[in-house]
């Protein structure tokens, strides 16, 4: 480790910006933080994803599942083109 380093031309802020991601401060009451972190721990995806997810679903803006007839349609038309 250096004694001293140069700082004259560095740049306040996040070592990687964060495209089409806002960071925010807001209150979460306790019990739903805790049952977020509890499911985050069980499933090993990150809690803030977990509630960022929630959130879409509720907004209705999150992927549709993909359901048997659109699948099946999909596998026809691609074999088609491989056949």
């Amino acid at each position: 480790m250096k004694k001293e380093y140069d700082f004259s031309n560095a740049k306040r802020g996040a070592v990687v910006p964060q495209r089409g991601k806002t960071r925010i401060s807001i209150y979460i009451d306790n019990d739903v933080l805790k049952e977020f972190r509890q499911r985050s721990d069980e499933s090993g995806k990150g809690y803030q994803t977990m509630m960022n997810d929630a959130l879409r679903e509720y907004l209705g803006k999150s992927p549709r599942p993909v359901d048997e007839s659109t699948l099946r349609r999909i596998l026809r038309e691609e074999l088609k083109t491989v056949g």
